[in-house]
């Protein structure tokens, strides 16, 4: 329930912060009609189910990544109810899930990894893991740092392929993933290979065409997440260093 009404107000951060408004105020509103949405039309999923996805008043098409983004947000709090026992851990989980989150969705929408949900994710991140983790605090901006700064050099290298909200977006993995941050980049590195060459092969986009980075590093975070020491030490069997 508690990620369900989280992921409602992160459909709140994907709409207003590209563009620079409050999150706060003024209250939700049709963008078309400009009617402020009643309270018994901004119940995450049911809402939306029962409106058949169109506004009451106007009768406009209500995106489809409003339940998507309620819905995952809510599987994935549930998720890291029962992946993580100790409370710290779970707090940091949490607070990344919906970091990850709005910056996919921002990212796949409108193209941009926003300072204003990068900054003070990467701030909270810090804090969190530091409380969590203190005897090993340092890990985590030496590993913000360095994938920082892997992603910069490879940005320099290739100019055009990946921005500087992406490197940033690194270092806050670093913050709150330490070194397994690095997995997080292989794996939407990986994620973003397939997706380009299947959308390829269906005639979706032309060879050259540009993916947001930011939605499949956001993939690879939640695999880190959730699984990053599992797959670490699985890697670690396969080339016999276990």
């Amino acid at each position: 329930m508690l990620g369900l009404v989280v992921g409602s107000f992160l459909n709140v951060v994907v709409h207003r912060v590209p563009t620079g408004w409050s999150v706060v105020r003024p209250a939700s509103r049709c963008p078309r009609c400009g009617k402020p949405i009643l309270r018994r039309d901004n119940v995450p999923l049911i809402s939306y189910a029962l409106l058949r996805g169109r506004c009451r008043r106007c009768g406009e098409r209500i995106p489809a990544r409003y339940p998507l983004v309620e819905g995952l947000t809510g599987l994935l709090f549930g998720a890291a109810a029962v992946r993580f026992e100790d409370t710290g851990q779970l707090v940091l989980a949490l607070t990344l899930i919906a970091v990850l989150i709005a910056l996919a969705a921002t990212d796949l929408e409108h193209r941009l990894l926003p300072n204003a949900i990068v900054g003070p994710a990467a701030l909270a991140g810090f804090a969190l893991s530091a409380v969590a983790g203190p005897a090993a605090w340092w890990t985590y901006p030496l590993a913000a740092v360095a994938v920082a700064g892997f992603l910069f050099a490879l940005s320099t290298a290739y100019p055009g392929g990946m921005g500087m909200g992406d490197v940033k977006m690194g270092g806050m993995l670093g913050l709150f993933l330490g070194p397994y941050a690095a997995l997080a980049v292989f794996v939407g590195a990986f994620s973003g290979t397939v997706a380009y060459v299947a959308l390829l092969a269906a005639g979706k986009i032309e060879r050259g065409s540009a993916l947001p980075f930011g939605t499949f590093m956001a993939f690879g975070g939640l695999v880190a997440l959730f699984a990053g020491p599992q797959l670490w030490g699985l890697y670690l069997n396969l080339i016999g260093a276990a």
